[in-house]
């Protein structure tokens, strides 16, 4: 048996149970999913589904979460239809006007919605409903690459082969940004002497995220060294688990991070 897969069993009977539930990985059409709900008093429709493999194809992370403003955080950017309408939030993109690949983007909202609009508003609010949705999972993905072990796509190895080409610019929303001079890869050293230590990219997080999506709300400071974390900060969603787990690579694929062989 391979060590680092040795390691990795004898670890997993030392954690607790809570750091072991966050090792868990839903089926791939359904890993990065987000329920939006209304708020209190709102609209009685029901809670919005949002995918994140549809978007994820089409846009950058730094693009939603800083030009456009949703928070990382399941319901706490609050949405509504009136910001919608006013064009933030979802209605950035879903205003009826924006295209993409010359293609309209259907509006998200409506203050005055008729009766017969029910089927554009089932498109978002599908929770508990049967709705045929425009995108299935299994056509859209089929051609992008996926992990051996948990069937997800590999997004970065999809970006990096030209299958996906995700905007980072949204006119009339983003402002113009100068090229960035990437770092190169470092290494950070495992705290275990089991363990191989972490090669980080910052090629590739740069590509999806910017800075502006780590720097300073999930890495307050931008000097090696100077954060100190663990794994079970990052099981606990914190750190790298913001993303790593819900919607990046989840934390059972230790090899993708801890890369630099033991000396």
């Amino acid at each position: 048996m391979p060590l680092l897969k040795t390691v990795l069993i004898a670890a997993a009977i030392l954690v607790p149970a809570a750091w072991t539930n966050a090792w868990d990985v839903p089926r791939p059409s359904e890993y990065g999913k987000v329920i939006l709900r209304s708020s209190p008093g709102g609209t009685a429709l029901a809670p919005v589904r949002f995918d994140h493999w549809l978007h994820r194809a089409l846009y950058t992370c730094r693009l939603c979460h800083v030009d456009i403003g949703f928070a990382m955080e399941e319901n706490t950017t609050g949405i509504t239809a009136d910001t919608n309408v006013k064009g933030f939030h979802c209605g950035s993109c879903h205003n009826g006007t924006r295209l993409h690949g010359g293609k309209k983007i259907f509006a998200s909202c409506s203050l005055n919605a008729k009766p017969e609009e029910g089927t554009r508003c089932s498109r978002c609010h599908s929770v508990g409903k049967k709705v045929q949705k425009e995108y299935d999972y299994a056509t859209f993905t089929e051609k992008l690459p996926q992990d051996r072990m948990t069937d997800l796509i590999d997004w970065e190895k999809a970006e990096a082969n030209g299958l996906v080409h995700p905007a980072d610019n949204l006119p009339g929303v983003s402002l113009q940004r100068l090229p960035l001079n990437v770092q190169k890869d470092f290494a950070l050293t495992s705290r275990s002497t089991w363990m191989p230590d972490i090669i980080f990219s910052h090629k590739k997080h740069v590509m999806w995220n910017g800075c502006e999506v780590c720097h300073p709300d999930i890495f307050p400071s931008s000097k090696k060294g100077t954060v100190k974390y663990s794994m079970f900060d990052i099981a606990a969603g914190r750190y790298c688990g913001l993303c790593h787990g819900r919607v990046a690579f989840p934390l059972n694929q230790c090899e993708r991070c801890h890369a630099k062989p033991v000396q």
